[in-house]
């Protein structure tokens, strides 16, 4: 009998260290959790965000390209129709037209250089 009485005492012991091994392995997984919603947070949030910019942004420019073209689309007519490039002229409104747009594309091209120079110094202020 005394080989019984260890045997009871034995898993006593071992269900007493099970408890105590239970709350730390609950602890852990608290933990892990804790690190896991702390790594969603910082990096899958920003993440949708920027998404969200970006998908507005690229709308945005679609439309707007596609307001300009029907624009210049428009100016093409009436330079064809109003006016009196007629015979052997009929091409100078294509040239009109393309100038416009170059020239626009270079006004645009200008402003997202000045804006990116303008990041550049003034990250480069924050940093002296």
């Amino acid at each position: 009998m005394p080989r019984g009485s260890g045997d009871q005492g034995r898993s006593g012991s071992s269900s007493r260290g099970g408890k105590g091994s239970g709350r730390l392995q609950e602890m852990g997984g608290d933990t892990l959790q804790l690190v896991v919603d702390y790594v969603k947070q910082e990096t899958l949030d920003p993440l949708k965000g920027l998404g969200r910019f970006i998908l507005f942004g690229v709308a945005g420019s679609v439309l707007i390209a596609g307001g300009f073209v029907i624009l210049m689309i428009g100016l093409l007519r009436l330079l064809q129709t109003e006016s009196a490039f007629t015979g052997n002229l009929s091409w100078v409104p294509y040239v009109i037209v393309t100038v416009v747009t170059v020239g626009v594309a270079i006004v645009a091209g200008a402003a997202v250089q000045k804006g990116q120079a303008r990041k550049r110094i003034a990250t480069d202020k924050e940093k002296a």
